[in-house]
């Protein structure tokens, strides 16, 4: 989505929404291991600003299935191209590398890959099966597309036993048209109600950006959808333009607008709640999955 001439000019950054730098000290290491097991991380991909704090603390968000997504969401950095076939070794290499980062705690998301019939669900289903041989007492978190609603996909993804399964809903229906034009509100609530039909006993995940045009009573619909289809933990985020030719900020969110917003979270029930500028939803993932009490997550934000 590029900016045209009409276009009123994007809010300027303001201070408490700027990051350090990506390539802090002590990044060097997770690089250079990604490179070495030929692995992927959304952390890179989709110009994360919190990449310097994940990396320094030595975990990652891998992303399986490649690097080349089929769709073009507005907001996001990842490349839209024509996919590769899967990598069958990448499960072992990511497992090993989880490994050598001495992880606990594994997130697992991919590109969409609506040429696969099954979306990447068996590849989804071999990944976690790997971790759990080579890592036995890890935990284990997957975030999936919507495999284009696709409940055998489903089926095989949950038949793998994650710990936490992450489905993003992202933005407001009014906006799916403008930024996810090849997803779905209603496909992604179905799914993440397909899941605990499935699994009642599974917990469920989903995140919400803010800063693209929505309004407060949009999100407070959404918090309400999102708890209506059994969803444990919902996270939210300020959208950052990764760059000039995505979708431009609408609104930033001030750090005390984080805060109303985890309230009203909280009141529509939901377990956990993470809200912050920077908050993403792999960002300390295993902090917000061991948050059962619902009380504040163990690290400050703005």
């Amino acid at each position: 989505m590029k900016t045209s001439p009409q276009e009123a000019a994007p809010p300027r950054l303001p201070a408490w929404a700027r990051k350090g730098s990506p390539l802090a000290a002590g990044t060097r290491d997770v690089r250079v291991l990604l490179r070495e097991e030929r692995l992927v991380t959304v952390c890179e991909e989709a110009r994360c600003p919190n990449l310097g704090d994940c990396f320094a603390r030595r975990t990652a968000t891998f992303m399986i299935l490649g690097d080349r997504c089929t769709r073009r969401c507005s907001y996001c950095s990842v490349a839209t191209a024509k996919p590769l076939p899967p990598d069958g070794g990448e499960p072992a290499r990511l497992a090993e590398a989880a490994a050598r980062l001495g992880l606990r705690y594994v997130v697992l998301t991919s590109v969409a890959r609506d040429d696969l019939r099954d979306g990447g669900a068996a590849h989804f289903a071999a990944s976690v099966a790997a971790l759990r041989e080579r890592l036995p007492q890890a935990e284990v978190e997957v975030l999936t597309p919507d495999f284009k609603g696709n409940l055998e996909a489903l089926r095989v993804v949950l038949a793998a036993e994650p710990d936490v399964f992450n489905h993003n809903i992202e933005t407001v229906p009014r906006l799916f048209p403008q930024v996810r034009p090849q997803g779905g509100y209603q496909r992604s609530l179905s799914l993440l109600d397909a899941v605990k039909r499935r699994c009642p006993g599974q917990t469920t995940k989903s995140g919400l950006m803010v800063g693209l045009g929505e309004t407060d009573e949009e999100i407070s619909v959404v918090l309400r959808d999102l708890r209506s289809v059994g969803v444990d933990v919902v996270t939210l985020g300020q959208y950052l333009r990764p760059t000039r030719e995505h979708a431009p900020v609408a609104r930033f969110v001030t750090p005390e607008g984080f805060r109303r917003l985890e309230a009203e979270a909280r009141s529509c029930g939901f377990r956990t709640v993470f809200s912050g500028v920077f908050v993403r939803s792999s960002f300390h993932a295993a902090e917000v999955y061991h948050d059962h009490e619902g009380g504040q997550i163990p690290f400050s934000r703005p």
